[in-house]
């Protein structure tokens, strides 16, 4: 606002009385700007109100002038001091002053007409209230404030602004950020993954914002081996899906790290299992446990634990209630305590036994002998046969239903040639099941479907026999072959093998006797090593 300094009193335009009385003026606005100068928190009064005693009377337009520069300073002194030409001054008064405004001209007039000795000072980072300065005239009176400038204005908008948004959102940009956060976790939910990818790049807040693993799991779902099951449970629930979904890029594009984690000396037919962070895997007649160190991709190389017992190599073994179920090329089933060094072996079969599984305190093995038996393991029955399935041939794998009803439902398939044996089989849910074998097939089958024919299958471009496969329960199949050590990556949506691996080279071809996955990492156990392939860092 603009305040108005006083002209002299008409009549005294004498030369003599408007000289000495500009000269007291001037006087006691230089003594009041050492003051301010010097710290005192006092403001000198505006002296722009009167013209030059040596010229007598001023010119009107210079008169106005001096009124307006007279009334600007005023305003800006705050409280403080009284001038007769200027505004009421307090002591302690607060401005706002900004360094960046104007011109030097400007801010020379914005100075009162002073004769330019008047510091001018900036103040950032610091926000101050300005009092009211009291202008009197005659008998009336006038309340001016200072109003700041443009910019100075924005900057206090811009701070109520942030002082009402949430912590970390930005104050600045689009009024999308401003929504609440369901609506925008809404909209962004339509978005595919690059789109999330590129919006992540905008700003720290929306790269925190686009983690939130509600916006990955519709893309985690139709994603390869992020750890979510065609019913939607989530088996890696201590990872963010955010990762999971980027490393599953690297599954779906064959990218990982070869590595060989075991090496020994003999030909072995090796199996394993995964257990938290610890490897156990099988060598002759021993089982032994491995920890992972935190890479996932190495193992220390002092075992934890050796469990041993069957006189031959260990043909199978499961984990179990805390227990390791093993079957021996001896005709014999192992019970070992895993936190333990309790022990026990019965005999089981006439010939070696080939596979074994053990679900709900029930124990069932398969055996060359043509003769599938059920055991319990109670440690009152331990060793006691249950019952005895007579079939027409070797029994080389097994694999409880989840329903555990304990009775012969059906024959799978038909017109399968003798010794056409299928070497590994798992449940998927208590009516679906996968199966691979000598027929170079992996075949997945529906029992509300049908039994006689599966529903899908997917054939070995190079014909070679089938060892074990495993799955991770949505879209990813992975399995190994018999030649060259080959490990072949399957998308259930499609016909095709995505990508392959060959473990081995020509003069130590072996097959894959056994594979296990993490969302990260994928062991193949082999004849005379254990690889590894790093999914992570590739």
């Amino acid at each position: 606002m603009s305040g108005q300094g006083r002209l002299g009193p008409p009549g005294n335009g004498g030369p003599g009385e408007g000289e000495s009385g500009e000269a007291r003026k001037l006087q006691e606005g230089r003594v009041a700007r050492r003051k301010r100068r010097k710290g005192k928190g006092k403001a000198g009064a505006g002296q722009g109100g009167r013209g030059s005693g040596a010229e007598g009377k001023p010119e009107p337009q210079q008169a106005k002038e001096a009124a307006v520069l007279g009334a600007e300073a005023g305003a800006r002194a705050g409280p403080g001091e009284e001038g007769e030409g200027g505004g009421s001054v307090e002591e302690g008064a607060r401005r706002i002053v900004r360094g960046d405004e104007g011109s030097a001209e400007a801010r020379k007039e914005a100075k009162g007409g002073n004769d330019g000795n008047e510091e001018w000072r900036a103040r950032t980072g610091r926000r101050e209230e300005a009092r009211p300065g009291r202008v009197l005239e005659g008998e009336g009176e006038a309340w001016g404030r200072f109003a700041g400038t443009r910019a100075a204005l924005a900057a206090e908008v811009e701070e109520e602004v942030a002082a009402r948004e949430p912590a970390g959102r930005p104050v600045a940009g689009s009024a999308l950020w401003r929504l609440p956060e369901e609506l925008l976790l809404l909209i962004c939910s339509y978005l595919d993954m690059r789109a999330l990818g590129r919006l992540a790049q905008v700003c720290r807040w929306l790269r925190r914002f686009t983690s939130c693993d509600l916006l990955w799991r519709r893309i985690a779902r139709a994603s390869l081996n992020s750890g979510f099951t065609r019913l939607g449970t989530d088996l890696m629930a201590n990872v963010p899906v955010k990762e999971r979904v980027k490393v599953s890029q690297n599954w779906r594009l064959g990218r990982c790290r070869e590595g060989i984690l075991l090496k020994w000396r003999c030909s072995q037919m090796p199996w394993m299992q995964l257990e938290g962070d610890s490897l156990y895997i099988s060598q002759a007649n021993f089982i032994l446990a491995y920890q992972f160190r935190p890479d996932g991709a190495s193992l220390n190389r002092r075992p934890l634990g050796v469990f041993a017992g069957h006189d031959e190599d260990v043909c199978h073994f499961v984990l179990a209630n805390s227990h390791i179920i093993s079957a021996g090329g001896d005709g014999k089933i192992g019970v070992h305590k895993i936190h333990s060094t309790f022990t026990v072996k019965y005999s089981a079969h006439e010939q070696e036994v080939n596979c074994v599984d053990c679900k709900g305190g029930i124990i069932v093995s398969g055996s060359r002998d043509r003769t599938a038996k059920v055991w319990s393991l109670a440690s009152g029955r331990l060793g006691q046969c249950l019952h005895t399935i007579q079939t027409e041939d070797r029994v080389w794998s097994i694999a409880i239903s989840p329903l555990l009803s304990g009775q012969l439902m059906t024959h799978l398939g038909s017109d399968f040639p003798p010794g056409a044996g299928v070497l590994d089989l798992m449940y998927e849910s208590p009516s679906t099941l996968l199966s691979c074998g000598y027929d170079t097939y992996v075949r997945y089958w529906d029992l509300r479907a049908s039994v006689r024919k599966c529903v899908m299958e997917w054939e070995e471009p190079h014909d070679s026999t089938l060892y074990c496969l495993q799955t991770d329960g949505n879209h990813l199949l992975a399995t190994g072959s018999s030649y060259y050590g080959v490990v072949r990556l399957w998308d259930r949506r499609q016909r095709a093998c995505l990508h392959a691996f060959p473990l081995t080279s020509t003069p130590q071809s072996s097959p894959v006797y056994c594979l296990r996955f993490t969302t990260k990492h994928l062991y193949a156990a082999l004849a005379y090593n254990l690889h590894v392939l790093d999914f992570q860092n590739p």
